[in-house]
């Protein structure tokens, strides 16, 4: 851990640069170069070339297209109808496509999935036979008379099968959604029933901390109330021949995959515009937001990440930790159209013990490491040292997302995992299925800092007049469409949900709910949801500044902060669940005190330091500041089902703590 002196050392620090040869290597490079050719530009550094790209987005997403080569049947007549339309604006109208088709673009013999768990021995998969399954299922789908249109659905492990029933379900045009098997059976009817699917997939059940946990009592108890579902298929997964009689409708995969693949899949092609996902906000306010997103502009949004941002090549093997309720696994699978190597995983990341995940990269040759922020604080505070333990020799970039990452986290990746890599710290979020900013392959890496906006991303930072600012904290905003918006909301015909969720503060401007701060060399600093940013005094605090600050606390094994209305002003109340053997101590309060005083400010400090048995999160592990802020203030908390640890929310409300000065 860091000692204090040494933190504002670290702060913006340079923490890595790319090599000559490195950058000239690069998917960027190469796309900047055909940038520089066809519009007679001498761009060198990503900078100019992403001011480039917000001053002529048609023309970027041309090239683009053009770049990663999608796959087509019908050219586009216009980029884009309207630029100044947010919502709304058309996109390469006239195009005809399939999603579907481009991630099956590669039928060789080259790996398309590895597929570790907990209990078993890696599975691994050719793009041949990945292509082969897939026939067989979306065979066996028309058979079972899906049509476009219709919805599919999985309750699945991060298996191949999930990735093979979405394949089939969108080469024929039907739109896929996914929850995880942890989701509860609320959490799924208050998802899937907004929707009503007519085909569901779902494992017998899943792996987690050595334990086979039974996925299909819940099922059975979800198709009551969920009418629409003609069919269940059924992968056995934790058992060899699961007894399925007690599910209506069901059938084993084996059972239900046609016995032939056909030579060729009929891939449907539809507009641009066709409904792909549904993917879900989380539901911690009510009943979760269904967004529809669509085939194409999801496509090109992945490629764009996915080859430029990422570097990603035929030759990775690309792994993120995820499940397929979050919107990480849609953005891990569309890496089969650039034809690499896709890594799954399904269990808990330190079972058998914390290096499982590093010890699979060095067994699999990881070359891109994807996995959130709380992940990476989890191996610091396990002593985790993964460089000196496993030949990490393949691996060239690890992405983080889910929440800020430290300014620690990043020193600790740099120190004790590998000296020569790219961190690419992202953030985005479900609703755009991608990123506002994230990696650049051909730059420097500063300790605290996500490297760049996003390419034809026109991201600001808004102060409290809607103004643009630089090297201040504000508002992220996004002021011009892109391809990957929701098309629309589910059961919103007047767009007045979807219209209300971004657009409402700033028309015609997507405003997103983080805190952020643009640096003058263009990098990004995250500070938290600005709707659980903490106002004492009028001024505005980034949660994320006191959390990196209490993670070095070695006596504090989590926390969560939030503002309480309080005497005409609002405190700071920090909740800390301790160690394990620890305890909150006068003399551990003001270690945390004396840490947040001398390293961000007075009016920092919070002004009850408050122990509590264990801090709430959202099925897709994010701190829920928010339901917490509703529990001290005695208000509702709607929809507990979208917490993946509900019963802890209990202890907060009524504390006498938060009663008295």
């Amino acid at each position: 851990r860091i000692i204090l002196d040494e933190r504002e050392q670290i702060m913006g620090k340079l923490l890595w640069q790319p090599s000559e040869q490195r950058i000239k290597a690069s998917n960027m490079y190469r796309f900047m170069n055909v940038i520089n050719e066809r519009y007679d530009r001498n761009f060198m550094e990503y900078e100019a070339l992403y001011r480039w790209s917000i001053e002529n987005i048609p023309d970027f997403w041309a090239s683009l297209w053009d770049f990663a080569g999608v796959i087509a049947s019908a050219p586009y007549e216009q980029v884009i109808d309207d630029l100044n339309k947010m919502p709304g604006a058309k996109w390469f109208t006239e195009a005809r496509l399939n999603f579907a088709e481009n991630l099956l673009r590669y039928r060789d013999d080259r790996l398309a999935l590895v597929f570790k768990s907990e209990a078993q021995e890696a599975v691994y998969l050719t793009y041949a036979e990945l292509y082969r399954e897939v026939s067989r299922l979306a065979k066996a789908l028309k058979q079972a008379g899906v049509q476009a249109g219709d919805r599919v659905v999985g309750f699945m492990p991060n298996m191949p099968q999930a990735i093979i029933a979405m394949l089939a379900a969108t080469s024929m045009g039907a739109v896929w959604s996914s929850c995880s098997p942890d989701f509860g059976i609320k959490g799924v009817l208050d998802r899937f029933g907004q929707i009503r699917p007519r085909v569901l997939f779902t494992a017998d059940g899943y792996s987690f901390k050595g334990k086979q946990l039974d996925s299909l009592e819940r099922i059975g108890t979800i198709l009551k109330q969920l009418p629409s579902i003609e069919k269940v298929v059924v992968v056995p997964y934790t058992q060899v021949d699961p007894d399925i009689s007690g599910v209506p409708n069901a059938v084993m995969f084996n059972d239900f995959i046609a016995p032939e693949p056909d030579p060729d899949i009929e891939f449907e092609q539809l507009p641009f515009d066709h409904p792909l996902y549904v993917m879900y906000s989380s539901g911690t306010t009510g009943l979760p937001k269904c967004m529809v997103q669509c085939a194409g502009g999801i496509l090109i949004h992945h490629l764009k990440e996915l080859m430029l941002h990422t570097d990603l090549k035929r030759e990775d093997r690309i792994f993120y930790f995820t499940t397929c309720g979050w919107m990480m696994w849609n953005w891990l699978t569309s890496s089969l159209a650039v034809g690499a190597t896709v890594v799954l995983f399904d269990g808990n990341p330190f079972h058998p013990h914390p290096g499982a995940l590093w010890e699979m990269a060095q067994n699999e040759k990881l070359t891109v490491f994807g996995t959130s922020a709380g992940y990476i604080a989890a191996l610091q505070n396990a002593g985790v040292k993964p460089g000196q333990t496993y030949d990490l020799t393949s691996l060239r970039a690890l992405l983080s997302t889910g929440s800020p990452l430290s300014i620690e986290g990043f020193d600790f990746i740099y120190s004790d995992v590998k000296s020569d890599l790219q961190l690419a710290s992202i953030s985005g979020g479900t609703d755009l299925n991608g990123c506002f900013a994230l990696g650049n392959p051909m730059g420097p890496v500063y300790a605290g800092e996500l490297q760049c906006r996003g390419l034809a991303m026109k991201v600001e930072a808004y102060d409290e007049n809607g103004r643009p600012v630089i090297g201040k904290q504000g508002e992220l905003v996004c002021s011009k469409p892109f391809p990957s918006m929701p098309i629309y909301f589910w059961d919103d015909p007047d767009g007045t949900k979807y219209h209300s969720a971004y657009f409402d503060v700033y028309p015609n401007v997507w405003r997103h709910g983080d805190f952020i701060m643009i640096n003058d060399h263009g990098g990004v600093t995250i500070y938290g949801r600005s709707d659980a940013t903490l106002n004492p005094g009028g001024v505005r605090i980034g949660t994320a500044e006191i959390y990196r600050l209490v993670e070095q606390i070695e006596e504090v094994e989590d926390s969560v902060v939030v503002g309480q209305n309080w005497k005409n002003d609002v405190r700071v109340i920090l909740f800390v669940k301790m160690a394990q053997g620890c305890r909150l101590t006068d003399d551990i309060r003001n270690k945390i005190l004396r840490m947040i005083r001398e390293n961000a400010s007075p009016r920092h400090m919070p002004k009850k330091i408050i122990s509590v048995p264990a801090v709430p999160y959202t099925l897709n592990m994010k701190k829920v500041e928010l339901a917490v802020k509703k529990m001290i203030e005695g208000k509702p908390v709607l929809n507990r089902d979208a917490l993946s640890n509900p019963d802890v929310l209990e202890f907060y409300g009524n504390l006498k703590e938060l009663q008295e000065d």
